[in-house]
């Protein structure tokens, strides 16, 4: 799946990126309207991880709710 369709359907998807990453507040996921940069880092800040890691979860999500 591409970013594209998550970024325009952001509403759907929210909720399956918060059962992924539970940390993720509702005004997190509310903020980050679909922009994966954003989503990088309330990653980033609320597991305390680098930007690779942060890349290689979402590249793994986004190929899982295909």
């Amino acid at each position: 799946m591409n970013w594209d369709r998550i970024e325009g359907n952001w509403k759907e998807f929210k909720g399956k990126a918060q059962q992924n990453w539970g940390k993720l507040t509702n005004d997190d996921l509310d903020v980050i309207e679909g922009k994966r940069e954003e989503l990088t880092g309330r990653l980033q800040k609320h597991y305390g991880i680098a930007k690779d890691d942060a890349e290689k979860q979402i590249d793994t999500w986004l190929n899982s709710v295909n």
